[in-house]
Parts: C-alpha cells; structure tokens; sequence
C-alpha cells in the first residue's frame, strides 16, 4: 500500500498502521483481507496515524481502484470536461477519458469513473476511521482530541465535497454508517450537504489557526475557506461573504504566514516555492522518500499527473495528455485596455495557429505560464517545439501542460530516482493546489458584484494587478532560467506581446461584471481542474460546452459526435458496480444520476 506521506504533517518515527479493506465491492460492504485490533490504535500514536492515513487521500493516490482520474489535480473531471483541455495522446490511449470530452458516449460502465468514486469514499471511511478510533482512546487530553476530531471532519467533508461536485446525488457516510448498519442513501442530498457543513463548521471553530512546521494539515483558515465555497457550490453567497472577508483579512496558512498573493504567478506552481502565503490547501507531494516508484506502486510524487508531460522531449518520458485547449489560448487575448475580451475572444485569428496567419495583437502574460506555446521558453528545456511535443495534433492541439512539470535545472531534485520507467522522470514534488489565495479573492468577488460593484473590481484588480504589476515575472526570450524564483533574467526580453491591466470603472459595470468575473476565474486557474465545476454551478455548462464543441468540431475529430445534454452531463453518472452491489440486497440505496 501506499506510504503514508509524513513531510510537512507529522514528526517522523510515528508509526501508522490502517486496516486495508478489499475492493471487490463497495465502501458498505468490504470484507477485511487484515485487521487490526481498534484497541491497538486507541492511543494518541495510533490515531495520528489514522489521521495521517487519511489525509494521504488527499493527493487521490493510495486507495484500492485509485488512477489517473482519481489525482486531486481532477485534471480528466474538472479540465477535460471543459472548454480548457483535451484529452490529449491518441483517443485508443486511456479510452475511458475519451468520453469526457464526447459526453454522448459517457455510460456508468466507463472504467475511470469508479476511481474518483472509491478514493473520496475511502477518504471518508478513513476519516471516520480516525473517529471512531478516538473515541475509544486513552491518554489524549480533551484539547487534543477535538483538534483530532476536527482535523477529521474536515478530510470527511473535503472527500464528500469532492465527491458531490463530480456525482451529484452521493451518499452522505457519518461515523455510525458501516457494514452492519447500512442506513444511507442518496435520496436526500440535503442531508450530504448538512454533514458537510456542519463538518465544516466544527472544524472552523476547533482547528488552530497554525500547525507550525506542520503545514500539510487543515487549519482553521482552510476550513473557513473550504466551507465558503460550499456554500458558493449551494448559491449561498451571502452565507460565503463574511467567511471570505474573515479569511481574506485574517487568515493565515498553516504555517502561521498571512494569507497574501505571490509577487510571482508560477510560484504557485514551483515546487522549490510550494506551501507559500497563497497556498490555502494543497495536496502535499514528496520523492526520493523511498515510497514506491515501481509499476503499480503508490509513491507520494504527483502520480495524478504522470501521463500529463510533453509527449517527446522535455519533462518527462511521455505521455502527451491534458493538452491546453485552442479555445483557452484564444481566451488570453486582449484588447487594447490591456482586459479580456469577454465575448469575442475566439473570432478572428487564432493564437499559436500554423495553419495561415496566427494572432498577433496583445495577450495576458499569464498564458505562457498555463501552457506550453510553439517558439516560447518552456521553463529552462528550450522553446517549445509544438507539433513535435504533441501526440496526436490533430485531437490534442498544439500546446502543452505547464502547471504540474518541472525544470530541467530540477531534476534529480524536485523529482524521484530509481530505474523504475515513472521515478526518475514524472514524478514530481509539486503540491497540488486545491485552494488558492487567489480562487478565495475571487469568490469574494462573486458575492460582491450584484450589491458593490467597486469591491467586486477591486478584487478581480488585486488579483490581475499581481501580473500586471510585476512585468519582471513575465516569460521572457533570450535568458536564462531560474528554477528557485521561477524567473527569467533581466536582460531577456517579453517571450510575447504581452498587455495587462485592471479594470475601471469604465469597463467594470453591471452589465459585464458576472462576466469579467468569470472570464477572471477561467485564466487565473485554467488547467487547475476548476474549470467545469464553475461552468456547472454558474448554470452555464450546457450553453458554455456546447458553443465550444461547435468551435470544435470542424477542426478536432474526437468532438465530431460530441454533445453536452443539459439536466445529465453536469454530473458524472454514479458507477454502476457501486448501483448494483448496494442495491443488491432489495434495498434501494443508490439511485442513478438523470439520463444515465
């Protein structure tokens, strides 16, 4: 099984020790392959070790079925649903992706989607694990104890959240719920959102503000923010704004650092700079650990985004997925305000594009930190090379990840060892943000606009005047890489034509706001798996897909027969293994999600 993650969590030398469950059936009903005694576990020792075992979930890596659409990137579920990613590789090549980008071939059958479904619920069971477990242990004081209990019912209610937004209609699983009592159903899904709220709400107020050097686990500000954004999921923004303006004046990381914004973008996504002021929460990463880097073992390298490299050359040895979509490359196009063009972005010419002319007019500098563009520096591996990075250019575009590799000044370092094909080469110690300062200013902003359109600009300005603001940040041409700061030097010049700049007044109304705001969220946190869970609690998936499938269509044959149909594909259809073996005794526990 996997190594239980210690960096940044816990002090080495505790010992863990977790049950591990077969996964011949679902999570209510797994016969034990090895127990262990609760009253071994039942010390201080033992429930941290719990706990640890449950937070290593985080990463989407470690549970029995677990794979590459279970990583906590959601990079298959959040991006290539989207309008942001393709697939990437050759369709044949991890084909149960294939219909995430198709959605008129997505069926229950579809061998991706048990994995994401088995890890949040072991997530759950490990939480409730811990829980159970501590309420039969001696020798914690009652102080450590609710800090336990509250660090648990966080994790209990990030995996149900991560859950919800992907199924829908989902089991709500407390501590009582086990083999012998299988009282749950997804009948009533206000009874999920209840558990995750009110988990939510313990651990915002049992949860201490700082870990110290511990920085992995929750603290209070990641509770506070995570429950925001439950309620932003809920369309409750007035029950979201006093936790954002709580967490954005207050908050802190578990470190005991301010919450604050980079100076520098791709900080954020450098592994020699992970766990800085903007991270809220992240899934912690780490290599040559000695965890395993052998085929079908569970290192604690980003192993959710293994296939997600340049295809030749570059990171990595392979695998050429999750390629940044044509559509969001076009999306960083800027007018001549130095602001997004909220509603013509994909007309006229396109960005990158080697057939015909491509654009020349001004972009956001962020996109040549989001993707990898044909003549552009690609960190310190030289320029992209384009078509000669991709797969299959034909389905994949002609872009790269950027957000989740490493550089080339890093390797052996940032990245694991051994002769094993996927240690020395993709995986990588680059956390994996789930919460970002900048997601938070800008659900801040959501809440805002309809009742303070200047507060709602000058969030969605704090969070561009970061880039604009620091030009020195941006990707340049003819200079050298620095790998620890994750700058070009001085002497280089613009990669690009780049232009950014704030709104005003002038051209942040009520008429475009929700829409600024928007288009802000898609290029802050493009190909960070957020991106189609926005679209669906905006109410917008349907019209957003589909006029993109149509952009689409004529140049990309995977999404000739696609199809978005709204009312079935904002959620992923509940597996059918887990609809059968509930359901098999004739009690009806899980019925399936609408059109499936």
């Amino acid at each position: 099984m996997k190594k239980i993650k210690n960096i940044g969590l816990i002090p080495l030398g505790i010992v863990v020790a977790v049950t591990i469950f077969a996964c011949s059936k679902s999570f209510l009903d797994k016969p034990p392959l090895g127990t262990l005694n609760p009253q071994i576990l039942a010390t201080e020792d033992g429930v941290q070790g719990l706990l640890i075992g449950a937070y290593s979930l985080v990463d989407g890596a470690g549970a029995a079925g677990d794979g590459f659409a279970s990583g906590a990137s959601n990079w298959i579920f959040g991006g290539v649903t989207s309008d942001d990613a393709y697939k990437g590789s050759d369709p044949s090549d991890v084909a149960d992706a294939a219909p995430m980008e198709q959605w008129t071939t997505l069926t229950p059958t579809n061998g991706a989607i048990p994995q994401k479904w088995i890890l949040c619920y072991a997530g759950i069971q490990r939480s409730n694990d811990v829980l159970n477990t501590l309420a039969i242990a001696e020798g914690i004081t009652p102080e450590k104890a609710t800090e336990i209990q509250a660090q648990a019912r966080f994790l209990r209610a990030f995996y149900h959240f991560e859950a919800k937004k992907i199924f829908g209609n989902i089991l709500p699983v407390d501590e009582t719920v086990n083999p012998q009592n299988t009282v749950t159903s997804n009948a009533d899904q206000t009874a999920v959102w209840n558990l995750i709220i009110g988990d939510l709400t313990f651990a915002k107020d049992n949860l201490p503000e700082s870990f110290g050097s511990e920085v992995g686990r929750a603290n209070k500000w990641a509770a506070v923010c995570l429950l925001a954004k439950a309620y932003m999921f809920q369309g409750q923004p007035s029950s979201a704004l006093p936790l954002l303006n709580d967490a954005i004046n207050n908050g802190k990381t578990a470190g005991g650092v301010k919450y604050a914004l980079n100076d520098n973008y791709y900080s954020n996504f450098n592994p020699a700079q992970k766990n800085s002021a903007e991270s809220v929460f992240a899934a912690q990463t780490s290599v040559q650990d000695g965890s395993s880097v052998d085929w079908g073992g569970d290192p604690n390298g980003n192993y959710g985004d293994i296939l997600n490299f340049p295809y030749t050359g570059g990171p990595g040895a392979c695998c050429g997925f999750y390629n940044p979509s044509q559509d969001l490359a076009n999306a960083y196009k800027t007018d001549a305000n130095g602001l997004p063009l909220l509603d013509n972005f994909y007309t006229g010419l396109w960005v990158s594009n080697p057939a015909g002319s491509p654009y020349t007019g001004t972009l956001d500098p962020r996109i040549d930190w989001v993707m990898g563009r044909e003549g552009i520096p690609y960190l310190d591996w030289g320029n992209h090379p384009g078509a000669a990075w991709i797969r299959n250019p034909v389905n994949d575009g002609l872009f790269s990840p950027k957000k989740n590799v490493y550089a080339a000044s890093q390797k052996g370092q940032y990245t694991d060892v051994g002769s094993a094909y996927w240690g020395p080469t993709e995986l990588v110690a680059n956390n994996v943000n789930i919460i970002r300062f900048s997601d938070v200013i800008l659900w801040r902003a959501e809440c805002e606009y309809s009742s303070d359109l200047t507060a709602a600009m000058n969030d969605v300005n704090r969070v561009r005047n970061r880039v604009a603001d620091h030009p020195e940040t941006w990707v340049k041409s003819g200079s050298d890489y620095n790998a620890a700061t994750a700058t070009y030097g001085s002497a280089g010049e613009d990669a690009d034509n780049y232009a950014i700049k704030p709104y005003t007044s002038a051209t942040f109304t009520s008429a475009n706001a929700l829409k600024a705001i928007q288009m802000e969220r898609r290029l802050e946190l493009a190909m960070e798996g957020q991106r189609f869970f926005d679209l669906v609690r905006w109410g917008i998936a349907a019209t957003t897909i589909n006029a993109y499938i149509g952009r689409e269509k004529a140049a990309r044959p995977l999404k000739a027969s696609a199809n978005f149909t709204a009312g079935k594909n904002e959620y992923m259809p509940i597996p059918q293994g887990t609809v059968d073996n509930l359901n098999a005794d004739g009690t009806t526990r899980v019925t399936q999600n609408p059109g499936y």
